[in-house]
């Protein structure tokens, strides 16, 4: 099968097209023909250098986190999904290929009017999201401030919190603030004054805080939130113990993902997909993450 990979650690263009082996199902596991995919500031990471305990170090390797496409192909002793079956989830530096192999836990069933791009770019930045806000203890009465809340992960703790009746203050370039009231949100500016501004937009204060970009938006919630329990990290998991903060890794779970598909079905959630590239472009789709502009989420869709 033709798979987004890498023989090197490197920029974006050490992302090849390659062959590998095709995967084959084992007991308790399905096999998806992979329709669409998205990228993740972490795959950039894997590409980069980063490793994970466990890790094969050897090359090439595979990336991509999440994945949506049809079952072709059913392991022994598995119940509940069928070939044919329309499924999104997640299988860990996999997915940027035309088959992935995945334990029935790592999936849900694909919203029939969910568009491929959607599906395959919802796993890993909704659970995310989800997990804050849950880790967070968001309720109605809170305010809560979400950092860089036009992206990915932001998109999706937006909307949460508001599900939950939370008043979010989303910061953001001023181009995405017309976004961000779509969500639901009251949109703040970056750059200096940012602190005064939240007061402004929040005059009761704010009772919780995400951080998914860390350093001066760190501190601006340390300055903001008295409860350190309630401002979360995504990224500066260095600081979170000396600073008494949340270092939040998402929970993943196919309860999750269902109960949030669900909301996506309802229309209760939306999918913001800013660019679209096929699977041979895979290396342009990683220079787009990196520019730190992306509003929503880049998908790769496989032909």
């Amino acid at each position: 099968m033709k798979a987004a990979a890498i023989n090197s650690y490197g920029g974006p263009e050490v992302v090849q097209l390659l062959e590998v082996e095709t995967p084959q199902a084992g007991p308790g596991q399905i096999r998806v023909r992979v329709k669409a995919a998205g990228i993740q500031p972490f795959d950039c990471a894997v590409r980069r250098g980063l490793t994970l305990p466990g890790q094969d170090p050897s090359f090439p390797r595979k990336i991509g986190n999440d994945f949506a496409g049809f079952v072709d192909q059913v392991g022994r002793g598995v119940t509940g999904f069928a070939v044919g079956d329309e499924v999104l989830g997640w299988a860990l530096l996999a997915s940027h290929a035309e088959y992935v192999v995945v334990p029935v836990e790592q999936v849900a069933t694909k919203p029939s009017q969910m568009p491929w791009e959607d599906a395959g770019a919802f796993s890993a930045s909704a659970q995310t999201a989800d997990t804050a806000i849950e880790e967070l203890k968001i309720r109605a009465d809170d305010t809560i401030l979400i950092h860089a809340a036009a992206g990915g992960v932001g998109t999706m703790a937006v909307q949460v919190a508001v599900l939950l009746g939370a008043t979010v203050i989303g910061t953001a370039s001023p181009h995405n603030h017309d976004y961000l009231r779509s969500l639901g949100a009251l949109p703040v500016a970056y750059g200096d004054g940012l602190v005064e501004r939240v007061r402004e937009s929040a005059p009761s204060g704010i009772t919780a805080a995400l951080d998914s970009i860390g350093g001066a938006a760190l501190d601006v919630s340390l300055e903001l939130v008295a409860d350190r329990g309630r401002i979360g990290t995504l990224t500066d998991f260095h600081r979170a113990d000396e600073l008494g903060i949340l270092a939040i890794s998402t929970q993943r779970s196919a309860e999750r993902l269902a109960k949030l598909t669900g909301w996506y079905a309802e229309r209760k959630l939306r999918v913001e997909i800013s660019r679209v590239f096929p699977l041979a472009r895979a290396a342009e789709a990683h220079r787009e993450m990196e520019t730190g502009h992306v509003r929503g989420k880049v998908a790769i869709v496989v032909d």
